[in-house]
């Protein structure tokens, strides 16, 4: 090459685009720039132009002769032929969403149950959060907006489960504060917590990406913070491995136990952590799992918990048999959690997917403010399982309720044959943990149209009438409602048909291959005249994720609207008031 240089620089926001020097080959940039001679810098695009930049490109990164590192791409300094270029901003983003195809309404006579799995997982507010406070939200298509995850983020007031039940059952109906035509029902469970001395030993091999995108101070820097602040709540009872994967997979630390010494001995082997190389996932995956199994032990949390700025690019590369080692390795009972970091080539759908299949959590940490909420509580909820494999199912009852649109959980629905089947996989659920679900009810003697198919087979009015009468002179069952007047011998007599909905869920004990069943039937004492302090929050919430997603059931919310009733619902709450301030900006960015 000829003896003339350029400046290369590039800004924090790009180097979050990078895995690395690889990935630079085949990037697609929206902006390009042909280094000039004397310093000049032109910008007109042309293929041969281009061209020859990123042949320019691959000259570095096969000779390195000018001493860059790879991955570190905040400045490279290579020879090209024409002096001195300006900084060059190259503005891209591979940031990768599942598919979400929002619900609509549904006729109960269709589909009477409504049946999907538990969600804990909080990373879609977390990355949320991260673009209206970057000003990137061009980066973040509707798919990655999780409504329910936005409204699982919030700590609402849920009474703690009684006796030997692993949940508390809450059922509350009011009208629907976007839409007047439908009522709201807000579900919410809640999980029992773990006193301290019953937690159960920790066996966790930390899997922590260090490739050359996890360079910024918002990736591998926030990742040891993190870590840090999981040690604290570790006793001497509990072991740590450390493995590191970049090119290669490198184990640092094997089973070492949490006494203050040990710990001494962690903190001062992730301070030596440094970003460099390609992101060799596949080895490092497996590295991480073959540890916990050598330290596998009885009764205790055996854990990958992975931390990451994104995609494997070399190795075991195909997504399916990524998910397919991490379901083999949660079947023996050794859980995978995730914890994500950074921005440009972030891969949601892979984390959320292998979270899941790995029975573990899922959390995108942007701060120190969400380090502290995520690993603060740890112990209790992100790495100790309550529940397995816990799914939810609602049954309505068609003569009261003519059809319902679940707010969320797209990505989790399971047919409802599934939910009696044990070998059917639904979501994992912490000590102290709380999953809270919306739905719009039309009621049955509401005006409201709801499309659906006809068959001609269908019932007609005067066969319906003669059901109704049959079903007015069939037995009567017996149930204690809470909050009614009691009948003789201290019990009401109701029949089915005075129940609105019946909230059914099931779940396996951390240890168990067999589920367990609680059961909450809903009628009209449910029913409130407004919306009370949790529906109204988890509502609120829901409507900004549909105002954000553009969605055609936001009906009459506005911003400024669902921003002054939410404002006297933050009770103090540092995470509520930052979300006061979020619609403000979303609010601003349209």
């Amino acid at each position: 090459m000829k003896n003339r240089k350029m400046a290369f620089g590039i800004t924090a926001a790009v180097t979050a685009g990078f895995i690395g020097l690889a990935s630079v080959y085949g990037a697609a940039v929206s902006a390009h720039i042909r280094p000039g001679r004397n310093g000049e810098t032109e910008t007109e695009e042309t293929e041969s132009e281009t061209e020859n930049f990123w042949v320019w490109v691959d000259e570095l990164a096969e000779t390195k002769d000018m001493g860059v590192e790879t991955g570190n791409m905040m400045m490279a300094a290579a020879e090209y032929d024409g002096g001195y270029a300006e900084p060059v901003i190259l503005n891209w983003n591979t940031e990768e969403y599942s598919t979400v195809e929002e619900t609509g309404f549904r006729t109960v006579k269709q589909y009477p149950f409504s049946t999907f799995g538990m969600d804990v997982d909080t990373a879609s507010y977390a990355l949320l959060r991260r673009n209206i406070l970057d000003d990137t939200m061009e980066w973040m298509p509707e798919d990655g907006i999780r409504i329910e995850e936005m409204i699982n983020y919030f700590n609402y007031e849920y009474e703690m489960p009684r006796g030997d039940d692993t949940f508390s059952i809450t059922a509350q109906i009011a009208p629907c504060p976007w839409n007047e035509d439908t009522k709201l029902l807000l579900v919410g469970l809640q999980a029992k917590d773990i006193p301290k001395e019953e937690i159960p030993d920790q066996n966790l091999v930390l899997l922590v990406d260090t490739s050359g995108s996890m360079y910024d101070e918002n990736k591998l820097p926030l990742a040891v913070d993190a870590l840090k602040l999981l040690l604290e709540d570790l006793n001497e009872n509990d072991s740590i491995s450390l493995v590191t994967y970049a090119g290669s997979s490198e184990v640092l630390l094997e089973g070492v136990k949490c006494t203050e010494d040990g710990k001494d001995e962690i903190r001062a082997a992730l301070d030596m952590l440094e970003a460099s190389g390609g992101t060799y996932g596949e080895t490092g995956i497996r590295t991480a799992y073959d540890l916990a199994q050598e330290f596998y032990t009885e009764g205790a949390n055996n854990r990958v918990l992975l931390l990451t700025d994104g995609d494997f690019n070399l190795g075991q590369t195909d997504d399916s048999e990524l998910v397919k080692l991490v379901q083999e390795k949660a079947e023996g009972r050794i859980f995978l959690s995730i914890l994500g970091f950074g921005a440009g080539n972030y891969n949601d759908a892979l984390a959320e997917e292998l979270a899941d299949k790995g029975n573990g959590n899922y959390s995108y940490i942007d701060s120190d403010m969400e380090a502290r909420r995520v690993m603060g509580g740890a112990l209790k909820g992100t790495l100790n399982t309550v529940a397995k494999d816990a799914k939810i199912q609602i049954d309505f009852n068609p003569a009261q309720i003519k059809g319902y649109r679940q707010i969320g959980y797209e990505n989790r629905q399971m047919d409802a044959e599934d939910f009696e089947d044990d070998t059917k996989d639904g979501g994992e659920v912490g000590a102290g943990q709380q999953v809270t679900a919306l739905y719009e009810l039309v009621m049955a003697d509401s005006d409201f149209e709801i499309r659906s198919a006809k068959s001609r087979y269908e019932q007609t009015e005067e066969t319906a009438q003669a059901k109704a009468q049959e079903n007015e002179q069939a037995d009567v069952v017996s149930l204690v409602i809470a909050g009614e007047t009691e009948a003789e011998g201290g019990k009401k007599e109701a029949s089915f048909e005075d129940e609105y909905l019946t909230v059914s869920i099931r779940y396996k004990d951390p240890d168990a291959e067999e589920s367990r069943l609680q059961e909450l039937p809903v009628d009209a004492t449910a029913e409130l005249d407004e919306m009370s302090d949790n529906m109204s929050w988890a509502g609120g919430v829901a409507q900004a994720g549909m105002l954000l997603r553009g969605s055609e059931y936001a009906g009459s919310s506005d911003w400024e609207e669902v921003r002054s009733r939410l404002r006297e619902l933050t009770g103090g709450d540092e995470f509520r008031e930052e979300f006061i301030y979020l619609l403000g900006r979303a609010s601003q960015l349209g």
